[in-house]
C-alpha cells in the first residue's frame, strides 16, 4: 500500500483530556483512523507519552508536541512510500525513535501512526480489520466486565482499583453480555436501596462510597444472586488490585484502607484468604511491579488455581515478559498497545505469550476513546479474554458492540470457550 497522506489532530478522551487521532489515507483513498488512549495508573517501564507540559493549558496534558512529531518528523518518511506489512512500517518508526521508551517522538505519536496504517491497509485490501491478522479459526474473548471502581479510577476509599464479573459460563458472547447487564442492573438497584452512590468511575463501574473490599464483593454476589444466575457456574469475580499504586517504596509495604499497612508476606496471605472466601478466578497486579518475591510466591501458591495477570510488571514488553516466564511471576499478561508503542511489538509479545501458554488479555485504558480497534485485536489474535470496562459509557460499550457484530458476522465459524479451571479446591 502506498501512503498518500497522514493527518494528526488533537481530540479528547473519556476523561476530557487531549489525545491524538491519526488518519492515514492510501493511494486509493482508503482511510485508516486511530485514536490513542491513555492510562491513569501506569507501570514504571511503560513507553512514554509526549505531552506539552504547559501548566496553563489542559493541565499540561496537551499533545501539540506529539502531533508536531507526526507531521514534521514521521510523515515525511512515510508519505508516497509503499509498505506491504505493519512490520515494514513499524521498522521505520523504530529507526526514527531509537530510545528504549519512545521518549524521542512519544509512544502516543508512534502508536497513532502504527495502528492507523494497519487499519488503512485493511481498508485497502477490503477486508475486516480482524482478518488482517491472517487467522482462519477464531474464538470470542470472555469479557472481564468492570462493575465497581476504586483506586485511581474513582472518588471513594476502595483501595483496589477494579472489581469485575466474569461470565465464563455463557454459551456465546451475546449471552455473556446479557449475564453482565442483568448483574449490573441488579447491583445498581441494590446500591440505591442502601443509599450508596451509583455514580460511575473512569471505566464505567459504580463507585459507591464504601472502603471495604469484602463489602464490595458481597454486594456483587448479592446482585448476581438476585438475577438467578449461578455463582461459579455462570459467573465469577475478578480483581485488578493495581498494587503499584498502593506500594510505599521506602517502607516496602502496601496500604489498603480497610486493612491498614501490609508487608508482602501479609499481602500474600490476604490474597489467599480472599480467594478462599470469594469466587475470585483472576487477580491482576496483586503486587507492585518490582516486588518479585510477592509475584513468585503467589503464582507458586495460587497459579494452578486462578489466573494471575501481570500488567504493570510486563507493560506489553517482550523483555519483561521473558523475565516473567523465566521466573514464573504470573500465568497471564494484559496487552495494552500504548504501553509499548507499536502494533508489531504488541504482536510479538502476544506471540511469545501464546508460545509459553500465558493467557493474553486485550485491554483498554482508563482514558479511552470510541475507537474499537482492540475488539478486532482480540479476535485477530485469539485472545482468551478482553477487558474494556463496564457495560456503561459509550467509549466502553463501543468495543462490546463491535464484538457482537463480529460474532454475528462469523456465526458458526467462531467459538466461545472459557480458559478458566472452575473445578478446583477454592470452589469446594
Amino acid at each position: 500500500m502506498k501512503i498518500k497522506n497522514i493527518i494528526a489532530r488533537e481530540i479528547f478522551d473519556s476523561r476530557g483530556m487531549p489525545t491524538i487521532e491519526v488518519d492515514i489515507i492510501s493511494q486509493n483513498d482508503k482511510l485508516g483512523r486511530f485514536a490513542v488512549p491513555s492510562g491513569a495508573s501506569k507501570g514504571h517501564n511503560e513507553a512514554l507519552e509526549v505531552r506539552d507540559n504547559n501548566p496553563h493549558k489542559f493541565k499540561g496534558n496537551g499533545v501539540s508536541k506529539a502531533i508536531n512529531n507526526i507531521n514534521n518528523i514521521i510523515a515525511p518518511h512515510l508519505i508516497n512510500k509503499h509498505f506491504h506489512t505493519i512490520y515494514e512500517l513499524d521498522n521505520i518508526l523504530l529507526q526514527l525513535d531509537t530510545s528504549n521508551n519512545k521518549s524521542i517522538l512519544g509512544a502516543n505519536a508512534i502508536l497513532g501512526v502504527s495502528i492507523a496504517f494497519f487499519k488503512s491497509l485493511a481498508q485497502h485490501k477490503q477486508i475486516e480489520l480482524f482478518q488482517s491478522f491472517n487467522r482462519n479459526n477464531y474464538i470470542m474473548p470472555i469479557p472481564l466486565i468492570n462493575i465497581i471502581n476504586g483506586g485511581m479510577h474513582a472518588h471513594n476509599l476502595l483501595s483496589l482499583q477494579e472489581f469485575m464479573i466474569v461470565p465464563h459460563g455463557a454459551k456465546s458472547f451475546k449471552e455473556a453480555l446479557y449475564f453482565s447487564a442483568e448483574t449490573s442492573y441488579a447491583l445498581k438497584d441494590l446500591l440505591s436501596s442502601k443509599n450508596l452512590n451509583i455514580g460511575l468511575g473512569d471505566e464505567g463501574g459504580f463507585s459507591p462510597n464504601i472502603n471495604n473490599t469484602e463489602q464490595a464483593c458481597d454486594y456483587i454476589l448479592e446482585a448476581i444472586y438476585k438475577t438467578g444466575l449461578k455463582i461459579n457456574k455462570d459467573i465469577s469475580l475478578a480483581i485488578d488490585a493495581a498494587a503499584s499504586t498502593l506500594y510505599n517504596h521506602k517502607t516496602k509495604t502496601y496500604f489498603i484502607h480497610d486493612k491498614g499497612t501490609l508487608t508482602t508476606k501479609e499481602l500474600i496471605k490476604y490474597w489467599i484468604e480472599l480467594c478462599k472466601n470469594y469466587p475470585i478466578i483472576s487477580i491482576e497486579d496483586p503486587f507492585s511491579d518490582n516486588d518479585y518475591y510477592g509475584w513468585t510466591q503467589l503464582n507458586k501458591t495460587l497459579g494452578e488455581k486462578i489466573q494471575i495477570i501481570g500488567d504493570d510488571i510486563f507493560v506489553t514488553n517482550i523483555k519483561f515478559l521473558n523475565k516473567g516466564i523465566k521466573d514464573k511471576l504470573a500465568n497471564a499478561i494484559l496487552i495494552k498497545p500504548n504501553q509499548i508503542g507499536t502494533l508489531s511489538e504488541t504482536l510479538n509479545v502476544i506471540h511469545v505469550a501464546q508460545k509459553h501458554n500465558i493467557n493474553h488479555i486485550i485491554s483498554h485504558r482508563s482514558g479511552e476513546t470510541e475507537d474499537t480497534t482492540i475488539a478486532d485485536l482480540a479476535i485477530g489474535t485469539n485472545a482468551t479474554q478482553i477487558k474494556t470496562g463496564a457495560l456503561a459509557r459509550s467509549e466502553r460499550v463501543a468495543k462490546y458492540n463491535r464484538l457482537l457484530r463480529i460474532e454475528e458476522l462469523l456465526g458458526n465459524n467462531i467459538t466461545y470457550v472459557s480458559p478458566f479451571k472452575r473445578k478446583h479446591k477454592l470452589f469446594e
